[in-house]
């Protein structure tokens, strides 16, 4: 048996904890065998635990507990705590995972309500699911989504050499808005997806970099998106943006610009660069 679970980039600026989409970088976990115990075998380092605490098991064993141990073997392409959606795919492989050996019979709205209440927040967990880009809300076990049928676009991603926590770069945000503001970043976002679902990706761009809920805060941290997102223009890209959390920025543009564009990325120290592409599936075996 084989799980492949999509990486995610979420938040798409203003889009903030309710949109995100898939990506052609994957967490793979394949079961090999019936054990004694929980065994994941996985080149990712000391601090990614290879027995029952692993986050995939341990997802897998709140929904199902009596499942029987195995052996598992993960494969991952996605990059760890930069902002693209690795323990999402981590949480979401877990539900895939009792969904098929514990025999459960899910629907994609159930697999989502259980990952939303294990995240808190719906914006990688649903294109994790469902492939393609999502607007989604989650609210005290209300799920209400939205997936979206986009024309093409280039993805560029780049992806500094360094970690970003999600709860170290949440600490930097404001608990509260004034009612203007929050007003303002409410136009932006509703107008922003009203652009995207009608492939007006320019217009869409300049909302997504007029953000006001999350990168005003958080980009003082990451002193690379204003020079990426510079650089970006002058390859006609409609918008860059803090993907997640970070540290990885991501930049939409013209699928024909991508290769350009990587290259220029390439010149910059201390990062890696990566050209990807929407993915319409989501979480497969």
């Amino acid at each position: 048996m084989k799980i492949r679970v999509p990486a995610t980039s979420a938040n798409v600026g203003c889009g903030f904890d309710s949109l995100g989409f898939a990506v052609n970088l994957y967490l793979e976990v394949e079961v090999l065998a019936e054990a004694d115990a929980w065994e994941v075998i996985h080149d990712l380092g000391p601090d990614i635990p290879s027995d029952a605490s692993n986050l995939i098991v341990s997802t897998a064993l709140k929904i199902v507990p009596d499942l029987k141990p195995q052996v598992l073997r993960v494969t991952n392409e996605v990059p760890v705590e930069r902002g693209l959606g690795s323990s999402s795919t981590a949480l979401v492989a877990g539900i895939e995972l009792a969904y098929r050996l514990g025999g459960m019979s899910l629907t994609l709205d159930e697999k989502l309500q259980i990952a939303c209440e294990a995240e808190g927040h719906p914006d990688n967990v649903a294109p994790a699911i469902l492939g393609g880009f999502v607007a989604a809300f989650y609210h005290e076990g209300t799920l209400s989504y939205v997936k979206l049928d986009l024309a093409e676009v280039g993805l560029v991603a780049f992806v500094p050499d360094r970690k970003m926590s999600t709860q170290a770069m949440r600490q930097v945000l404001p608990a509260e808005l004034p009612y203007g503001e929050a007003v303002r970043a409410s136009a932006i976002a509703n107008t922003m997806i009203a652009h995207l679902a009608s492939g007006n990706y320019t217009e869409a761009g300049k909302l997504i970099e007029s953000d006001r809920l999350h990168e005003p805060y958080r980009a003082q941290l990451l002193p690379e998106l204003a020079e990426v997102r510079v650089l970006a223009r002058g390859f006609g890209a409609y918008a860059t943006y803090l993907s997640g959390a970070g540290s990885t920025i991501m930049t939409m543009l013209p699928v024909d610009r991508v290769a350009a564009l990587v290259t220029e990325l390439n010149k910059m120290d201390d990062a890696t660069v990566l050209p990807l592409r929407m993915v319409l599936e989501g979480a497969h075996g």
